[in-house]
Protein backbone atom coordinates (compact mmCIF):
# COMPACT_ATOMS: atom_id res chain seq x y z
CA UNK A 1 0.00 0.00 0.00
CA UNK A 2 1.38 3.41 -0.97
CA UNK A 3 2.24 5.88 1.79
CA UNK A 4 1.49 9.33 0.44
CA UNK A 5 0.69 12.74 1.94
CA UNK A 6 -2.70 14.27 1.16
CA UNK A 7 -3.14 15.66 -2.35
CA UNK A 8 -4.05 19.08 -0.91
CA UNK A 9 -0.55 19.37 0.58
CA UNK A 10 1.09 18.44 -2.72
CA UNK A 11 -1.05 20.92 -4.67
CA UNK A 12 -0.30 23.72 -2.20
CA UNK A 13 3.42 22.97 -2.32
CA UNK A 14 3.52 22.76 -6.14
CA UNK A 15 1.70 26.09 -6.57
CA UNK A 16 3.92 27.83 -3.99
CA UNK A 17 7.10 26.34 -5.48
CA UNK A 18 6.13 27.30 -9.02
CA UNK A 19 5.21 30.87 -8.07
CA UNK A 20 7.67 31.22 -5.17
CA UNK A 21 4.91 33.00 -3.28
CA UNK A 22 2.39 31.73 -0.74
CA UNK A 23 0.12 34.64 -1.58
CA UNK A 24 0.08 33.92 -5.32
CA UNK A 25 -0.41 30.21 -4.65
CA UNK A 26 -3.36 31.03 -2.40
CA UNK A 27 -4.97 33.17 -5.11
CA UNK A 28 -4.55 30.37 -7.66
CA UNK A 29 -6.10 27.72 -5.43
CA UNK A 30 -8.79 29.95 -3.94
CA UNK A 31 -7.61 29.69 -0.32
CA UNK A 32 -5.79 31.95 2.14
CA UNK A 33 -2.00 32.34 2.37
CA UNK A 34 -2.27 30.95 5.89
CA UNK A 35 -3.86 27.78 4.52
CA UNK A 36 -1.02 27.39 2.00
CA UNK A 37 1.55 27.89 4.75
CA UNK A 38 -0.22 25.31 6.92
CA UNK A 39 -0.33 22.71 4.13
CA UNK A 40 3.35 23.25 3.32
CA UNK A 41 4.40 22.89 6.97
CA UNK A 42 2.46 19.62 7.19
CA UNK A 43 4.26 18.37 4.07
CA UNK A 44 7.59 19.42 5.53
CA UNK A 45 6.78 17.48 8.69
CA UNK A 46 5.95 14.46 6.51
CA UNK A 47 9.27 14.78 4.62
CA UNK A 48 11.29 15.55 7.72
CA UNK A 49 13.03 18.46 5.96
CA UNK A 50 12.32 22.10 5.17
CA UNK A 51 11.22 22.66 1.59
CA UNK A 52 11.43 26.48 1.48
CA UNK A 53 13.88 29.11 2.68
CA UNK A 54 11.60 31.73 4.18
CA UNK A 55 14.34 34.16 5.31
CA UNK A 56 15.70 36.35 3.87
CA UNK A 57 13.12 37.15 1.25
CA UNK A 58 12.27 36.38 -1.55
CA UNK A 59 10.99 32.85 -0.95
CA UNK A 60 13.20 30.13 -2.40
CA UNK A 61 13.36 26.36 -2.47
CA UNK A 62 15.77 24.25 -0.47
CA UNK A 63 17.60 21.44 -2.21
CA UNK A 64 14.96 18.96 -0.95
CA UNK A 65 12.23 21.32 -2.08
CA UNK A 66 13.69 21.62 -5.58
CA UNK A 67 13.90 17.85 -5.92
CA UNK A 68 10.36 17.37 -4.66
CA UNK A 69 9.03 20.12 -6.92
CA UNK A 70 10.19 18.30 -10.05
CA UNK A 71 8.54 15.08 -8.89
CA UNK A 72 5.24 16.67 -7.80
CA UNK A 73 4.95 18.89 -10.89
CA UNK A 74 5.51 15.89 -13.14
CA UNK A 75 2.96 13.86 -11.21
CA UNK A 76 0.27 16.56 -11.31
CA UNK A 77 0.91 17.13 -15.02
CA UNK A 78 0.48 13.38 -15.60
CA UNK A 79 -2.76 13.40 -13.57
CA UNK A 80 -4.10 16.33 -15.61
CA UNK A 81 -3.16 14.75 -18.93
CA UNK A 82 -4.66 11.39 -17.97
CA UNK A 83 -7.92 12.92 -16.78
CA UNK A 84 -8.19 15.08 -19.89
CA UNK A 85 -7.69 12.01 -22.06
CA UNK A 86 -10.42 10.15 -20.16
CA UNK A 87 -12.78 13.10 -20.55
CA UNK A 88 -12.10 13.29 -24.28
CA UNK A 89 -12.68 9.56 -24.76
CA UNK A 90 -15.86 9.71 -22.66
CA UNK A 91 -17.21 12.66 -24.62
CA UNK A 92 -16.48 10.97 -27.93
CA UNK A 93 -18.04 7.58 -27.26
CA UNK A 94 -21.65 6.81 -28.20
CA UNK A 95 -24.55 7.24 -25.82
CA UNK A 96 -25.44 3.63 -25.03
CA UNK A 97 -29.18 2.94 -24.81
CA UNK A 98 -30.46 -0.52 -23.92
CA UNK A 99 -34.01 -1.72 -24.44
CA UNK A 100 -35.91 -4.83 -25.46
CA UNK A 101 -35.41 -6.18 -28.95
CA UNK A 102 -39.06 -5.54 -29.80
CA UNK A 103 -39.08 -1.94 -28.58
CA UNK A 104 -35.78 -1.18 -30.28
CA UNK A 105 -37.02 -2.50 -33.62
CA UNK A 106 -40.62 -1.31 -33.50
CA UNK A 107 -40.32 2.09 -31.78
CA UNK A 108 -36.79 3.38 -31.28
CA UNK A 109 -34.97 2.51 -34.51
CA UNK A 110 -37.54 4.18 -36.83
CA UNK A 111 -37.09 7.42 -34.88
CA UNK A 112 -33.27 7.46 -34.77
CA UNK A 113 -33.02 9.64 -37.91
CA UNK A 114 -34.86 12.34 -35.94
CA UNK A 115 -32.27 12.16 -33.15
CA UNK A 116 -29.40 12.31 -35.64
CA UNK A 117 -30.90 15.32 -37.37
CA UNK A 118 -31.44 17.17 -34.10
CA UNK A 119 -28.13 16.11 -32.48
CA UNK A 120 -25.66 15.39 -35.29
CA UNK A 121 -22.66 15.39 -32.95
CA UNK A 122 -23.94 12.67 -30.63
CA UNK A 123 -23.73 9.04 -31.69
CA UNK A 124 -26.08 6.37 -30.34
CA UNK A 125 -25.33 2.74 -29.60
CA UNK A 126 -28.58 0.79 -29.26
CA UNK A 127 -28.22 -2.41 -27.25
CA UNK A 128 -31.25 -4.56 -27.97
CA UNK A 129 -31.60 -7.31 -25.38
CA UNK A 130 -34.40 -8.85 -23.35
CA UNK A 131 -31.94 -9.27 -20.47
CA UNK A 132 -31.98 -6.43 -17.94
CA UNK A 133 -28.53 -4.81 -17.94
CA UNK A 134 -27.23 -3.40 -14.66
CA UNK A 135 -26.81 0.36 -15.01
CA UNK A 136 -24.29 0.38 -12.17
CA UNK A 137 -21.78 -1.73 -14.10
CA UNK A 138 -21.44 0.89 -16.84
CA UNK A 139 -22.53 -1.48 -19.63
CA UNK A 140 -25.09 1.11 -20.71
CA UNK A 141 -25.94 4.74 -19.99
CA UNK A 142 -29.73 4.63 -20.25
CA UNK A 143 -32.29 1.86 -20.15
CA UNK A 144 -35.78 1.85 -21.65
CA UNK A 145 -37.54 -0.98 -19.86
CA UNK A 146 -41.01 -2.47 -19.96
CA UNK A 147 -42.30 -3.04 -16.43
CA UNK A 148 -45.51 -3.04 -14.42
CA UNK A 149 -43.96 -0.77 -11.80
CA UNK A 150 -41.06 1.68 -12.22
CA UNK A 151 -37.64 0.59 -10.91
CA UNK A 152 -36.87 1.95 -7.46
CA UNK A 153 -33.06 2.00 -7.54
CA UNK A 154 -32.48 4.67 -10.21
CA UNK A 155 -33.80 7.87 -11.75
CA UNK A 156 -36.99 7.01 -13.64
CA UNK A 157 -39.17 8.84 -16.16
CA UNK A 158 -42.27 7.36 -17.75
CA UNK A 159 -41.99 7.25 -21.53
CA UNK A 160 -45.07 5.36 -22.74
CA UNK A 161 -48.09 3.61 -21.30
CA UNK A 162 -50.44 1.36 -23.22
CA UNK A 163 -52.66 -1.72 -23.35
CA UNK A 164 -52.49 -5.30 -24.51
CA UNK A 165 -54.75 -5.78 -27.53
CA UNK A 166 -55.68 -8.89 -29.51
CA UNK A 167 -54.81 -8.08 -33.12
CA UNK A 168 -54.71 -9.68 -36.55
CA UNK A 169 -54.69 -8.83 -40.23
CA UNK A 170 -58.02 -7.27 -41.16
CA UNK A 171 -58.64 -9.82 -43.91
CA UNK A 172 -58.89 -12.59 -41.29
CA UNK A 173 -62.12 -11.15 -39.87
CA UNK A 174 -65.56 -11.43 -41.50
CA UNK A 175 -66.31 -7.94 -42.78
CA UNK A 176 -63.20 -6.68 -40.98
CA UNK A 177 -65.21 -6.40 -37.76
CA UNK A 178 -63.92 -7.59 -34.33
CA UNK A 179 -65.11 -10.98 -33.11
CA UNK A 180 -68.12 -10.65 -30.87
CA UNK A 181 -67.32 -13.66 -28.71
CA UNK A 182 -64.12 -15.41 -27.67
CA UNK A 183 -65.80 -18.68 -28.68
CA UNK A 184 -65.35 -17.48 -32.28
CA UNK A 185 -61.59 -17.74 -31.79
CA UNK A 186 -61.95 -21.48 -32.58
CA UNK A 187 -61.78 -20.55 -36.25
CA UNK A 188 -58.36 -18.92 -35.89
CA UNK A 189 -54.77 -19.71 -34.93
CA UNK A 190 -53.63 -18.21 -31.64
CA UNK A 191 -50.10 -16.84 -31.83
CA UNK A 192 -47.92 -16.88 -28.71
CA UNK A 193 -44.50 -15.52 -27.75
CA UNK A 194 -42.48 -16.18 -24.64
CA UNK A 195 -43.56 -15.09 -21.19
CA UNK A 196 -42.25 -16.67 -18.01
CA UNK A 197 -44.42 -19.78 -17.38
CA UNK A 198 -44.36 -19.04 -13.64
CA UNK A 199 -46.39 -15.85 -14.04
CA UNK A 200 -49.99 -15.19 -14.98
CA UNK A 201 -49.66 -12.31 -17.41
CA UNK A 202 -52.22 -10.26 -19.40
CA UNK A 203 -49.94 -10.59 -22.41
CA UNK A 204 -50.80 -14.29 -22.77
CA UNK A 205 -53.74 -16.10 -24.29
CA UNK A 206 -54.02 -18.30 -21.22
CA UNK A 207 -54.70 -15.23 -19.05
CA UNK A 208 -57.35 -13.91 -21.46
CA UNK A 209 -59.14 -17.22 -21.87
CA UNK A 210 -59.08 -18.02 -18.13
CA UNK A 211 -60.56 -14.62 -17.33
CA UNK A 212 -63.22 -14.99 -20.00
CA UNK A 213 -64.10 -18.54 -18.85
CA UNK A 214 -64.66 -17.31 -15.30
CA UNK A 215 -67.55 -15.29 -16.75
CA UNK A 216 -68.64 -17.66 -19.51
CA UNK A 217 -67.97 -21.42 -19.11
CA UNK A 218 -68.53 -21.87 -22.86
CA UNK A 219 -65.20 -20.23 -23.65
CA UNK A 220 -62.87 -23.02 -24.84
CA UNK A 221 -59.74 -24.09 -23.02
CA UNK A 222 -56.43 -23.04 -24.59
CA UNK A 223 -55.67 -26.60 -25.66
CA UNK A 224 -58.69 -26.63 -27.97
CA UNK A 225 -57.22 -24.01 -30.34
CA UNK A 226 -54.78 -24.12 -33.21
CA UNK A 227 -51.61 -22.48 -31.93
CA UNK A 228 -48.33 -21.06 -33.22
CA UNK A 229 -45.53 -20.21 -30.77
CA UNK A 230 -42.46 -18.00 -31.10
CA UNK A 231 -39.65 -17.36 -28.67
CA UNK A 232 -39.25 -13.75 -29.83
CA UNK A 233 -42.01 -11.17 -29.66
CA UNK A 234 -40.75 -9.62 -32.90
CA UNK A 235 -41.34 -12.86 -34.78
CA UNK A 236 -44.86 -13.11 -33.40
CA UNK A 237 -45.61 -9.58 -34.61
CA UNK A 238 -44.31 -10.40 -38.09
CA UNK A 239 -46.46 -13.53 -38.18
CA UNK A 240 -49.55 -11.51 -37.26
CA UNK A 241 -48.80 -8.92 -39.96
CA UNK A 242 -48.41 -11.79 -42.43
CA UNK A 243 -51.94 -12.96 -41.59
CA UNK A 244 -50.94 -16.19 -39.81
CA UNK A 245 -53.18 -15.72 -36.78
CA UNK A 246 -54.18 -13.56 -33.83
CA UNK A 247 -51.79 -12.41 -31.09
CA UNK A 248 -51.93 -10.30 -27.97
CA UNK A 249 -49.49 -7.42 -28.43
CA UNK A 250 -48.67 -4.26 -26.49
CA UNK A 251 -50.23 -1.52 -28.60
CA UNK A 252 -47.13 0.67 -28.27
CA UNK A 253 -45.29 -1.77 -30.53
CA UNK A 254 -47.91 -1.83 -33.29
CA UNK A 255 -49.27 1.71 -33.15
CA UNK A 256 -48.32 2.45 -36.77
CA UNK A 257 -49.94 -0.75 -38.08
CA UNK A 258 -53.14 -0.05 -36.15
CA UNK A 259 -53.20 3.53 -37.41
CA UNK A 260 -52.84 2.66 -41.10
CA UNK A 261 -54.98 -0.47 -40.91
CA UNK A 262 -52.31 -3.09 -41.53
CA UNK A 263 -53.53 -4.63 -38.29
CA UNK A 264 -56.90 -4.41 -36.62
CA UNK A 265 -58.36 -5.42 -33.30
CA UNK A 266 -59.67 -8.96 -33.34
CA UNK A 267 -61.46 -8.42 -30.02
CA UNK A 268 -62.77 -5.15 -28.59
CA UNK A 269 -61.60 -5.94 -25.06
CA UNK A 270 -58.17 -4.75 -23.88
CA UNK A 271 -56.00 -5.39 -20.83
CA UNK A 272 -53.72 -2.87 -19.08
CA UNK A 273 -50.17 -3.18 -20.31
CA UNK A 274 -46.90 -2.38 -18.56
CA UNK A 275 -45.21 0.98 -18.97
CA UNK A 276 -42.00 1.82 -20.77
CA UNK A 277 -39.65 3.64 -18.40
CA UNK A 278 -36.49 5.67 -19.04
CA UNK A 279 -34.04 4.65 -16.33
CA UNK A 280 -30.54 5.93 -15.52
CA UNK A 281 -28.17 6.54 -12.61
CA UNK A 282 -28.64 9.88 -10.87
CA UNK A 283 -24.87 10.37 -10.49
CA UNK A 284 -23.99 9.38 -14.06
CA UNK A 285 -21.19 11.64 -15.41
CA UNK A 286 -23.14 12.06 -18.66
CA UNK A 287 -26.40 12.90 -16.95
CA UNK A 288 -26.92 16.11 -18.94
CA UNK A 289 -26.71 14.20 -22.23
CA UNK A 290 -28.89 11.38 -20.90
CA UNK A 291 -31.59 13.83 -19.87
CA UNK A 292 -31.33 15.49 -23.28
CA UNK A 293 -32.05 12.13 -24.89
CA UNK A 294 -34.86 11.44 -22.41
CA UNK A 295 -36.48 14.78 -23.23
CA UNK A 296 -36.21 14.02 -26.94
CA UNK A 297 -37.71 10.53 -26.50
CA UNK A 298 -40.64 11.86 -24.45
CA UNK A 299 -41.34 14.47 -27.13
CA UNK A 300 -41.41 11.70 -29.75
CA UNK A 301 -43.71 9.62 -27.55
CA UNK A 302 -46.17 12.50 -27.23
CA UNK A 303 -46.60 12.72 -31.00
CA UNK A 304 -47.13 10.13 -33.71
CA UNK A 305 -45.08 11.78 -36.47
CA UNK A 306 -41.80 9.95 -37.11
CA UNK A 307 -40.73 12.08 -40.04
CA UNK A 308 -40.28 15.51 -38.47
CA UNK A 309 -39.30 17.20 -35.25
Amino acid sequence: MRSLPPLAQLRAFEAAARRLSFKSAAEELGVTPTAISHQVRQLEAYCGKPLFRRRPRPLSLTEAGARLFLVVRGGLDAFAAGLADIRRSEEGRPLRVTTTNAFASRWLVPRIPLWRAAHPGVRLEVIGTDAVLDLRTGDCDLSIRCANTPPSDAEVQILLQGDFVAVCSANLLPGGEPLRDLVDLRQHTLIHYYWSPTKSHPGTWRWWLDRARSRDPAVPDLGEFEQLTFREELHAIEAVIAGQGIAIIHDVLIAKELEVGTLTRAIEATAPGPGYFLTYNADHPRRALIEQFAEWARARAEGSDMTSE
